[in-house]
C-alpha cells in the first residue's frame, strides 16, 4: 500500500545521517529563538509573511528588515516590502504593525501556557494574519514541537502517498485538526515529534531543509 511506502521512504531519510543531523539542529535553533521577545516576534512577523508566499522569500525579507519589523510605521514597512519584491507588500505590513500591540502578551502566552493547542487558538483569533498553518509554523520556529504545519508541501506528499484524495485550496479549523491526526499518527509510528517530521516531509518534497 502506498501508505506504508511513505513509512518505508521517510525511514529511509531518517537514516541518512546527514539529513538527521541537519534535521536536528535546525530543531534547536528554534528552541533557542524562544529566549528573545525580538526573536519571538522576528519569528511571528516571518510566519505573517509566509502565508500564501515562499519560506525562501519569507526568510530573504527577515534578514532584511530585522528590527524594522518592530520600529517602522506601516507606509515605511510597506515601502520596504515593495522594495524588496515582496508580493504582499501593504496588506502584510499592515498585520505586522497590527500583531505589535499583541506583542507582550505573544511572549507571555508562550512562555506560560502549557498547551500548545490552546496557544494556537489563541493565536489564530487575536493576531491579524495568523491562521492555524500560520501559528502552527510560528509555534515550531520557536520550540513547540507537537503541532502540524499542514501547508502545501506535507499535502502533496500525503496526497502522494493516499493520505488524501485532493489537495485543499484552503483548510477549516475542522479539517486541519483532522490532517493533523493523519500526521500525529505517522510520527507516532517513527516516534519522532511532528516539528520534525515536517522538516523531513519538506525534505522529501523540496530536497531541502528550511524552517
Amino acid at each position: 500500500m502506498r501508505r506504508t511506502r511513505l513509512l518505508k521512504d521517510l525511514g529511509k531519510i531518517l537514516s541518512d545521517d546527514k539529513v538527521r543531523r541537519t534535521v536536528l539542529r535546525r530543531l534547536r535553533q528554534f528552541e533557542e529563538a524562544r529566549a528573545s521577545r525580538k526573536r519571538v516576534f522576528s519569528e511571528l512577523c516571518f510566519c505573517i509573511l509566509t502565508a500564501n508566499c515562499s519560506a525562501e522569500g519569507g526568510l530573504r525579507v527577515q534578514g532584511e528588515i530585522g528590527e524594522g519589523f518592530l520600529k517602522l510605521s506601516r507606509i515605511e514597512l510597506s515601502r520596504r516590502l515593495k522594495s524588496l519584491g515582496y508580493r504582499y507588500p501593504n496588506t502584510r505590513a499592515k498585520y505586522i504593525v497590527k500583531a505589535r500591540k499583541h506583542c507582550e502578551e505573544v511572549w507571555r502566552i508562550v512562555n506560560e501556557d502549557d498547551d500548545p493547542t490552546r496557544v494556537r487558538r489563541w493565536l489564530a483569533d487575536n493576531v491579524p494574519g495568523i491562521g492555524f498553518k500560520e501559528a502552527s509554523h510560528f509555534l515550531r520556529n520557536i520550540g513547540f514541537k507537537n503541532l502540524a504545519i499542514i501547508d502545501k508541501h506535507v499535502l502533496r506528499v500525503l496526497h502522494k502517498y493516499g493520505y488524501v484524495r485532493s489537495i485543499p485550496q484552503t483548510l477549516s479549523r475542522a479539517r486541519y485538526l483532522e490532517i493533523e491526526k493523519i500526521l500525529s499518527k505517522i510520527a507516532g509510528e517513527l516516534k519522532i515529534s511532528l516539528a520534525e517530521l515536517d522538516l523531513y516531509l519538506w525534505y522529501m518534497d523540496t530536497g531541502r531543509i528550511l524552517k
